[in-house]
């Protein structure tokens, strides 16, 4: 049987106007497992690092939904601490790799973002959206919760929202919610009206200079320089959840469904 895990891609393409666009795909509705997360970091630390790079978009391929989060099948075969650890690490590299980079993140969500998806919005610097991109926390329904992305999310649409999302995961927000709360900047009523804008918002970048986004970039970030350490010391939370039986028995009744 082939190993699902090692399924699907991270791309970047630069166009000739130093917009770099990173695209993730999995066939598993665009979930991301460990090797994909990790793509995720060279190609941000990449687009960091090379000058040619004006800004970046972070998007997925064409599947209806945005990202659902963590890969399942890695998440039920953790056996113990070290693997679990390093499993809920993988996000948390991805968001201070978002951070880290000095270059300008745009996201396009475009669909459904479920758990380390909407800690990938989160992790954005300019979030836009279709109105097909209803968000939703499902980690508590799991067995463990949002530690490793909360911050992010919280630091976008503050703790009263992070808790409502946190606290209901099985319930979707609506993309004009995540608009209100401030998780995404735009909303648009189809993916054709969503890419337009995003053509136009990233040519006016484009256009920018380039030592002016950097310098924007650290002021957005102030006050997250812990957060190598923070989202090491959630992802600890997570993997010793993940060895409980309650939680193991959680994620075999959810695959099932």
């Amino acid at each position: 049987m082939h190993d699902i895990t090692q399924q699907g891609y991270v791309r970047t393409e630069v166009a000739p106007n130093g917009i770099a666009t990173i695209t993730f795909f999995h066939p598993n509705h665009n979930s991301l497992p460990s090797r994909l997360l990790q793509g995720l970091v060279d190609a941000f630390d990449a687009a960091g690092a090379d000058p040619a790079v004006r800004a970046v978009v972070l998007r997925s391929a064409e599947h209806k939904t945005f990202c659902a989060g963590a890969s399942f099948d890695e998440l039920s075969a953790i056996r113990d601490f070290e693997t679990g650890h390093a499993f809920f690490s993988g996000f948390g590299n991805v968001l201070n790799a978002m951070r880290r980079c000095p270059k300008i993140i745009v996201g396009r969500i475009h669909g459904k973002a479920v758990g380390g998806g909407v800690g990938l919005a989160a992790g954005t610097d300019y979030c836009m959206a279709s109105h097909f991109a209803s968000v939703r926390l499902s980690e508590l329904a799991v067995g463990f919760g949002p530690f490793v992305i909360g911050p992010a999310v919280e630091r976008k649409v503050g703790t009263a929202a992070f808790s409502q999302m946190a606290l209901n995961p099985n319930e979707w927000q609506t993309a004009a919610w995540a608009k209100e709360k401030g998780l995404f900047q735009e909303v648009f009523d189809t993916v054709e009206q969503l890419d337009a804008y995003l053509e136009h918002f990233t040519k006016h970048l484009a256009g920018c200079h380039p030592e002016a986004l950097s310098e924007l970039k650290k002021i957005f970030w102030q006050g997250t320089e812990h957060w190598d350490t923070l989202l090491h010391e959630r992802a600890a939370i997570s993997g010793r959840l993940a060895l409980s039986e309650f939680t193991k028995g959680a994620i075999e009744t959810f695959k099932r469904k």
